[in-house]
């Protein structure tokens, strides 16, 4: 690509799942000759199909081992497509918890497989029809937005281009949060409930708390 005239654009390695990323990443990034090619390294989130969990932690250890190249989240979808599914609230907490974890991890961005699929779950040419955000009947033209949308929306909406992530503990172990400076200086702090219980918990900044209540399998986002 250099030869080519391409210097200028971002290589990705890997592009695959948490589980290896640590072990492929390291392989690149300790050649010097391959590492000099290389923007950053992107993954995906399946390996939970072999039946493991998230591995957010190797995530974690690629970005305190090479801090210099990004990591890029390319690549998630939750499910087979099924119409009797396409309210189920666990598809936007399934994409909440990864966004959360991922960027606690050390991740600078994060994108989805298809943001609009068809009423199918596709099109795709070997026939894996999955969720997707959006779908869109093709016959209709109706459009109907899982939840999904909206938790992402938790993030795109309020985190923007060359925001800083900041250092967010949260007090309950019920919660999951990250934080973010914007370029504008406004903080954009985002706060998930996975629990079947409300949870009440104070916002702390340099000694100002600001009492909040998190409902039960909810997902906001505190903008100050």
């Amino acid at each position: 690509m250099k030869r080519a005239g391409l210097a200028e654009k971002k290589i990705l390695g890997w592009d695959h799942n948490r589980d290896l990323i640590y072990q492929r990443a390291s392989t690149l990034l300790k050649d010097p000759e391959a590492a000099k090619y290389l923007w950053g390294i992107a993954f995906h989130w399946y390996e939970p199909w072999s039946g493991g969990q998230m591995m957010f932690d190797n995530v974690k250890l690629v970005h305190e081992t090479f801090p210099d190249k990004p990591l890029l989240f390319t690549e998630g979808t939750p499910a087979s497509y099924d119409t009797a599914r396409v309210n189920d609230w666990s598809l936007g907490e399934h994409y909440g918890y990864s966004m959360i974890n991922d960027f606690n991890s050390g991740a600078v961005g994060w994108t989805d497989w298809n943001v609009l699929l068809d009423e199918q779950g596709g099109p795709n040419h070997v026939g894996n029809f999955c969720f997707a955000p959006i779908h869109a009947d093709t016959r209709t033209g109706e459009l109907t937005y899982t939840n999904s949308y909206y938790y992402i929306g938790h993030f795109s909406k309020f985190v923007r281009p060359a925001a800083r992530r900041i250092a967010c503990s949260p007090s309950r172990s019920a919660l999951l949060s990250t934080a973010f400076v914007n370029p504008d200086r406004t903080v954009s702090t985002v706060v998930m409930n996975r629990g079947d219980e409300k949870v009440s918990y104070f916002l702390w900044v340099d000694g100002n708390a600001a009492e909040v209540v998190s409902p039960p399998h909810s997902i906001q986002t505190l903008v100050f």
